[in-house]
């Protein structure tokens, strides 16, 4: 089984974070939730979920686990400002590790300058960043590129990036 890293901050999606966190769980899976410092509670933009974190980014490193976790939301922005986050991100995908970012989630991929040439979709805000950023843009409910980035568009895609994810892990 896996051990993945979920890097989350306040303001995150809830749906985004709850139900592939509790999918890559039931998988049986390992979930570590990662921000500034372990024991930190951040809560969702809904304000219904809230996450105790594991581990500060300063006690962890990417050869750590075997894949990353990107929920959306305004998480990922507020992320991305902070180099440590960035160049964390960076490392799964330079080193081809699963990557599932969701929504918002890819806003940390694009400022580790990471998606050019790969297959991916996002929120509809961030389309023309993705395309900025190199990345072959499709507006569908969840994208594979090269068997190891999973990308899904919103809440509604759930279902679909949860499926893929968990198929990505498997391999």
């Amino acid at each position: 089984m896996a051990k993945v890293a979920v890097v989350v901050t306040d303001l995150f999606e809830d749906s985004e974070y709850t139900e592939p966190v509790n999918a890559l769980k039931e998988a049986g899976h390992e979930v570590v939730n990662i921000e500034n410092k372990a024991g930190n509670v951040v809560e969702g933009k809904s304000e219904k979920a809230k996450v105790t974190i594991d581990k500060g980014i300063d006690d962890v490193s990417a050869s750590d686990f075997d894949a990353l976790l990107i929920p959306g939301g305004f998480s990922p922005d507020i992320l991305r400002a902070d180099d440590r986050f960035v160049s964390f991100s960076k490392k799964f995908m330079d080193d081809d590790k699963p990557v599932m970012a969701i929504c918002h989630g890819p806003q940390l991929l694009i400022t580790a300058e990471a998606l050019n040439g790969r297959d991916v979709t996002g929120y509809k805000s961030i389309h023309v960043d993705l395309k900025n950023a190199g990345a072959k843009l499709h507006d569908e409910e969840v994208i594979v590129c090269g068997g190891q980035l999973v990308t899904s568009r919103t809440p509604d895609d759930i279902p679909a990036f949860i499926k893929e994810s968990l198929n990505v892990l498997a391999k």
